[in-house]
């Protein structure tokens, strides 16, 4: 979609298409102008010595467009990108990449905003799912989930460290109740099925291993309870220890975009 350089003939119409505007005295687009170029993409905006530079409006043939500020042909600054399937990035751009903070809209209605370092999600942010409505927030490396954070979900969340999109290692649910469930991550043991060509085939898994519950004593009003009343049977189990089996997660169920 880049067009970046095509400016560099201004006398050479067959490479850079029609211009309307401003000039220089070197005869360079210079001021503002409206270029059509030999490929169908239309810029409109602020040229400096033959180059867009300033604030402009690139409509791609595609149908997809970017409005915001240029740096020597080259989206630098802030911008909003439209794409064809109807997502949308508003934000920082360094170099035609998106770099620093920026919000993405996905054609699905996630979104992600957050910081970004050459076009991938990269540092702190949050990914919202818009289906579901949970979300994670938390440290990204690469486009990944790394490191710590949290996914947070409408009665619960979870807190821990991340490898590679996955939650892995020590971490602890929380609810809305009151109660922690904490535990660690594990790889699950599996078994791996042959692919089309006899490789084994295999998908990221792990394991969620329960160690120990806290914040179970069930405390009323004007009357004490001891601390371990409900281990023994004698008070009312907290619902979150009892809904809360070993789960399995895979790669994909926190996939984002």
């Amino acid at each position: 979609m880049s067009e970046a350089g095509s400016d560099e003939f201004d006398d050479d119409r067959s490479k850079l298409g029609e211009y309307d505007g401003d000039r220089n005295e070197a005869g360079e687009r210079h001021g503002v102008g409206r270029a059509l170029l030999p490929n169908g993409d239309v810029y409109q905006g602020q040229y400096e010595r033959g180059k867009r530079h300033g604030e402009g409006t690139y409509r791609f043939k595609d149908g997809s467009r970017y409005v915001g500020d240029y740096f020597q042909n080259l989206k630098h600054g802030q911008g909003t990108f439209y794409y064809p399937d109807g997502s949308k990035y508003e934000g920082s751009w360094v170099e035609d990449l998106r770099q620093g903070h920026g919000v993405y809209t996905y054609s699905n209605g996630d979104t992600y905003d957050g910081e970004w370092q050459h076009h991938m999600r990269h540092g702190q942010g949050t990914y919202h799912y818009h289906e579901t409505g949970s979300k994670y927030k938390g440290s990204w490396l690469n486009g990944k989930m790394e490191s710590a954070g949290e996914f947070i979900h409408p009665n619960h969340r979870y807190m821990g460290n991340f490898v590679n999109n996955n939650p892995l290692g020590l971490g602890k649910y929380v609810f809305d109740s009151g109660c922690e469930q904490h535990g660690e991550f594990h790889h699950a043991e599996q078994d791996l099925a042959e692919g089309e060509w006899g490789e084994l085939a295999s998908t990221a898994i792990v394991k969620w291993i329960p160690k120990c519950v806290t914040g179970l004593t069930l405390w009323t009003p004007g009357k004490e309870t001891s601390g371990n009343s409900s281990s023994r049977g004698g008070g009312r189990k907290s619902a979150c220890v009892m809904d809360t089996p070993p789960c399995i997660f895979q790669a994909f169920v926190y996939k984002a975009k």
